[in-house]
């Protein structure tokens, strides 16, 4: 057969073939290093450090375990890595503690608050609903009472902090008070960063604006959908 024959039946290239007919050529085709014995990644060098954060909550956020890997123990990796790595912690962390990945381990406290004592607030994304007539994004701005589910929502262009101070004098207007305190659930415009479990940096110590208000940030590590846990009245 000749070399273009044998390339058009095998599928590589011309070169290719005469590189592995030739007498020169090598015996075999190259073969990919085993798992464990190629060049070590930086993530490896903090795989213990990631499984023990997820043996301590399975449910602890990327993020998170990259923020403290690099404000705690120097790491200079990408949260790319450490994402990629705890995709394939996680499941065998879980199975060692006795439950799957998407549900908490162990038991959680109800959350439950009386009539009135908090509101809840977060963002809803509704895309491109207004785009034939010129507005590009349209958002939904969400404030719920816990105990009534009484809701609030108002439909804005933007998340800036103007809006969002906005918004929360309409629904305070709404319900005819200001509720105590007011919790966010991670909503980018009141928290800027998570640094632990249950502590959060918020971009303006006057938090809402407004004049009783006092506010809280949520965090959820053992609230599976469908379940209380210290948010989802929504």
């Amino acid at each position: 057969m000749s070399l273009s024959e044998i390339a058009k039946d095998t599928g590589l290239n011309r070169r290719t073939v005469r590189k592995y007919l030739s007498p020169e050529g090598p015996v075999a085709p190259p073969r990919r290093a085993a798992p464990g014995h190629g060049r070590r990644r930086k993530v490896d060098e903090v795989a213990p450090l990631i499984d023990a954060m997820l043996r301590s909550e399975v449910l602890i956020k990327g993020a998170v375990v990259h923020e403290r890997l690099v404000a705690e123990y120097g790491f200079t990796g990408t949260y790319q890595r450490v994402k990629l790595y705890m995709q394939e912690a996680r499941p065998r962390i879980a199975e060692e503690l006795g439950t799957s990945p998407g549900e908490p381990a162990g038991l959680h406290r109800r959350f439950e608050v009386v009539p009135g004592a908090q509101a809840q607030v977060d963002w809803g994304d509704e895309g491109q609903i207004l785009a034939h007539v010129g507005v590009p994004k349209v958002y939904s701005f969400h404030m719920t009472l816990p105990y009534s589910r009484d809701p609030f929502c108002c439909f804005t262009t933007g998340q800036d902090l103007a809006t969002f101070f906005d918004c929360h004098r309409q629904a305070f207007a709404h319900f005819g008070g200001v509720p105590m305190p007011i919790v966010y659930d991670r909503t980018k415009t009141a928290v800027r960063r998570h640094v632990a479990p249950g502590e959060a940096v918020p971009p303006h110590p006057e938090a809402v604006g407004s004049p009783g208000a006092t506010t809280s940030t949520c965090w959820r590590p053992t609230a599976p959908p469908g379940r209380a846990g210290s948010s989802g009245k929504f």
